[in-house]
């Protein structure tokens, strides 16, 4: 079998694996509102702001870490949101740990966030 046949086998497992499903099946429920859409919206831009402060050695604005709070407590207290949320989570720690895999095979040295080399 070539690289690219197992990467599709892979793909496909990955795509119905018990997290895919769950995490799909939480989205559509949590995006069929339209406030929530937009609340994860901004959530998600400012936690990829914050993350990008932090990787480059600086702190996020105070505004920026004050609404990340404030959206996190506000989304986290909604049951379908924050399993949504949770859901997501597992999904790209199983993602990550795959693409750690495949980096040590291949011996190449690419670092995650989070992880070490």
């Amino acid at each position: 079998m070539n690289c690219y046949d197992g990467a599709n086998n892979l793909a496909r497992e990955l795509s119905e694996s018990e997290e895919c499903r769950e995490y799909k099946r939480l989205k559509e429920i949590v995006m069929e509102d339209e406030v929530n859409r937009a609340l994860l919206k901004e959530y998600k831009a400012l936690q990829s702001r914050l993350q990008l402060s932090a990787m480059a050695g600086s702190a996020g604005a105070q505004e920026d870490m004050q609404r990340f709070s404030q959206l996190s407590s506000l989304l986290y207290t909604q049951k379908d949101i924050s399993a949504y949320l949770m859901s997501e989570m597992k999904l790209q720690q199983l993602v990550a740990d795959i693409i750690k895999l495949i980096t040590d095979a291949s011996g190449l040295q690419i670092s995650l966030p989070g992880q070490e080399t």
